[in-house]
């Protein structure tokens, strides 16, 4: 294992210590960043300690002291603190002495508090929870490292002000929801980013997926997390074939299936299987059944599509939404035909989705299947325009120009 992967192992186990002692995320935090290049630089160098948990956490808690008595303006309050607490409760006890605590869940609750926006929430899993420097979180959101900066220090004091604690939230089965979302956002920017000159961003699907797995094995009972672990397995699976050499999209029905990853596969499909066995269904659940419905077939022409609308139709009651009913109107398209799918696209286009990249994508595509590629070639032309994704962009004019070149072929002179 190399170094990063041991730092990012220990990040939330280091930080629950610090912030289980003191109950000061913002300070604590910051500490703990310092010890991670503190620690990169020294193991680096001279290889990982033989207690890396013991050694890390006893820097961060001196980095901490260091914050707190350099902060001119809490002068009093850093008097009191020390006068109260035994200067050796400051310093990490040694590696067997620390009590066996797993503190990921209530990070995560912390980093997902319902006082922080969404991309704020990720930003703060990202940094305290994955361990990504302030410049790699930056560089996964196209934005300067300045700007991530501030953002995360704006979530640090938000948090401050909302009073959030270092404990289980009243309600954890919301709260739990509210992390499942994060980590499903996150995932999905991964997987299809909205900017930028990439495709994907497996750095994000990566730690997405790593930390939805660890929130599993903290919660084997929990059938909804089961259901966003599977999710994410299965449509990872696919990632190496959804883009071509020159980094093109490739849709679903063109990959080249036998590059899939059948062990991602048969582990998604099993744990969604078992899940929905043994639990109530829930969309992630649904999702992930719907990914296994279309990771089983051995080709595009073998797709079930009557159980992937019928799966739909569960989705779209369990949890409505115009992204659902998009998806589902491709399935639509497939069991009645291009026509009713387009029927149920033109309401969509009078609601939030209108003016959507993918919506007139989607459009476009049911255009070309019902024989119209004139409307067809312009529908995916004005999904071009609005795609903010480099390689998907490309696809579109692509796929636009094939209609254009259909529209004049001599067979329809």
């Amino acid at each position: 294992m190399t170094v990063e992967h041991v730092l990012r192992a220990l990040t939330p186990r280091v930080l629950g210590v610090l912030v289980r002692r003191h109950g000061d995320f913002a300070r604590c935090e910051d500490a703990v960043q310092e010890a991670l290049i503190d620690a990169a630089d020294a193991w680096s160098r001279d290889g990982v300690p033989e207690h890396p948990f013991g050694w890390l956490t006893t820097v961060a808690a001196r980095r901490y002291v260091d914050l707190v008595r350099s902060d001119a303006a809490r002068e009093r309050r850093e008097q009191a603190l020390f006068d109260a607490v035994p200067r050796d409760a400051l310093l990490a006890p040694p590696p067997d002495a620390e009590p066996a605590r797993d503190d990921l869940l209530e990070l995560l609750f912390l980093c997902c508090h319902p006082a922080l926006t969404a991309p704020s929430q990720m930003a703060l899993t990202l940094r305290a929870v994955a361990g990504l420097s302030t410049a790699e979180i930056a560089a996964a959101f196209l934005v300067p490292d300045k700007t991530m900066g501030q953002r995360i220090s704006r979530a640090k004091q938000r948090l401050l002000e909302a009073g959030a604690r270092f404990e289980p939230p009243a309600d954890r089965e919301r709260a739990l929801a509210v992390v499942r979302h994060v980590l499903y956002l996150l995932f999905n920017e991964g997987y299809s980013a909205s900017a930028g000159p990439r495709l994907r961003r497996p750095d994000l699907t990566e730690q997405a997926m790593r930390l939805t797995r660890e929130l599993h094995e903290r919660l084997p009972d929990s059938g909804e997390t089961a259901g966003l672990l599977a999710l994410m397995l299965l449509t990872e699976a696919r990632g190496a074939t959804r883009a071509d050499p020159d980094g093109v999209l490739v849709p679903l029905a063109e990959q080249d299936r036998s590059r899939w990853d059948r062990a991602a596969i048969a582990e998604g499909t099993d744990l969604v299987t078992r899940s929905l066995a043994a639990h109530p269904a829930g969309p992630y659940q649904v999702q992930a059944a719907i990914a296994a419905v279309h990771s089983e077939a051995a080709t595009a022409e073998d797709t079930d599509w009557p159980q992937v609308l019928a799966l739909y139709d569960v989705l779209q009651r369990l949890a409505p939404s115009s992204v659902t009913a998009l998806n589902r109107a491709v399935a639509l398209g497939e069991v009645r035909g291009p026509r009713a799918a387009l029927d149920v696209v033109a309401e969509l286009e009078r609601g939030v989705l209108a003016g959507h990249h993918r919506l007139l994508a989607v459009r476009a595509h049911l255009l070309e299947r019902a024989g119209d590629p004139t409307a067809a070639s312009e529908a995916f032309r004005q999904a071009a325009r609005l795609a903010g994704n480099v390689p998907e962009q490309r696809f579109l004019l692509l796929r636009a120009a094939r209609c254009a070149a259909a529209d004049i072929s001599p067979g329809r002179v």
